[in-house]
């Protein structure tokens, strides 16, 4: 009973932002002119900047160009000091070269030029250390890409892995594939509200609904109705981050974040309200499909060859997968074991239930109107 109950309440109780989660794009590339210069472009979420060390001056939740251009040098301090480069062992040396802005699909980014001075001529293996908002974002990520002549190769970066060896001779599909699956982990389980629409699935797979909810008999039942549901989940995600990541599909992130929302909200008042309960896993597919798209958000900005994609998104999928199903096997065996509980069909089910749907109205209201809700965030802060 406290597993099902600690779950939710961490579920509930963890800081969530009310928009796509902080990512910052980093590439590296060999320059044929210059052996021991590597040209660098970091982009930065400006919001994540202003969070850091303050860029909008006059607090008016805008930030211009001048107010940026104003602040060039402590950005350049604040990202490069959260940055290591070495080749073959040894330290690359950091110099800024200028500054830009650029649009990405949730918001304006800084974009910071630099290069890296190797005192070795071309290293064969560079090793990049990457501690930008370690200290203030656990779920923070970098994607960084490096790319040394025609050859390419990738990584997720953040305080969980903060460190990454990229081979510039021979790409490393396998250490490339298990960044991204370790990513793919994280993106789920720091994504509440993924995790609130997957509880909503399954809050009643142990239940039946005649005149009332009453428990189902047999344990392998309600593994049958799991299976159906997270199986639809998976494979419609998977159709749309497939699309999305290869460019075939081209979604605004407020569009997506706002969709996730309502399909948390629709899944929480169907087990109140239950319009489709012998059939959850069409639920699942349909919204799967608008989930695979958030998903995708964490593969934005990858440019990579076919080979190396492919080791990426693979790995980011099976990551995805893993995350999903540890949360399923946690909940299944403890929800069975309570399902003929007054604790279990009316604490978690109804209002269990009703918590998730007031949490998914308060996200889908921020999201879809770009508000923010001064009691929701007492309640969710970001």
């Amino acid at each position: 009973m406290c597993a099902v109950a600690t779950l939710l309440a961490l579920a509930m109780a963890t800081s969530v932002s009310a928009h796509k989660e902080s990512d910052a794009y980093l590439t590296l590339r060999t320059d044929p002119t210059d052996t021991h210069r590597m040209r660098g472009q970091w982009d930065i979420a400006l919001r994540d900047l202003d969070y850091a060390i303050g860029i909008d001056g006059n607090h008016d939740g805008n930030i211009t160009w001048g107010e940026l251009k104003a602040r060039r040098e402590a950005v350049e301090r604040y990202a490069l000091g959260h940055l290591a480069v070495q080749g073959d062992g040894l330290v690359c040396t950091l110099e800024p070269t200028g500054q830009a802005v650029d649009e990405h699909t949730d918001g304006t980014y800084a974009v910071i030029l630099f290069d890296a001075v190797c005192d070795k001529n071309i290293p064969s293996r560079l090793t990049v250390t990457y501690t930008l908002m370690y200290d203030i974002d656990p779920y923070h990520r970098g994607i960084v890409t490096l790319h040394a002549g025609t050859r390419t190769a990738g990584a997720a970066l953040g305080p969980s892995r903060p460190s990454a060896s990229l081979d510039m001779r021979e790409p490393d599909r396998w250490g490339e594939f298990t960044s991204f699956l370790v990513d793919g982990i994280w993106h789920i389980w720091s994504g509440i509200d993924h995790i609130l629409f997957l509880l909503s699935l399954l809050f009643p797979a142990v239940l039946l609904r005649t005149d009332g909810w009453v428990p189902v008999e047999r344990f392998w039942t309600a593994c049958l109705d799991v299976v159906k549901i997270v199986t639809a989940f998976s494979v419609s995600h998977s159709i749309t981050l497939s699309l999305a990541v290869l460019g075939f599909v081209h979604v605004p992130s407020r569009l997506v974040e706002s969709g996730i929302a309502l399909s948390v909200l629709v899944a929480a008042l169907n087990n109140i309200v239950p319009l489709v309960h012998r059939r959850a896993w069409l639920v699942a597919f349909a919204f799967g499909l608008v989930h695979g798209l958030g998903f995708a958000s964490a593969l934005t900005g990858l440019q990579l060859p076919p080979g190396a994609m492919a080791a990426s998104l693979g790995g980011f999928s099976v990551g995805v997968e893993i995350g999903q199903e540890a949360i399923v096997l946690a909940f299944l065996p403890i929800a069975f074991a309570l399902r003929k509980t007054r604790f279990y069909r009316r604490g978690l089910l109804r209002w269990g239930s009703w918590t998730i749907a007031a949490i998914a109205l308060g996200w889908f209201i921020e999201r879809a109107f770009d508000i923010t809700l001064p009691w929701f965030s007492v309640l969710m802060p970001n």
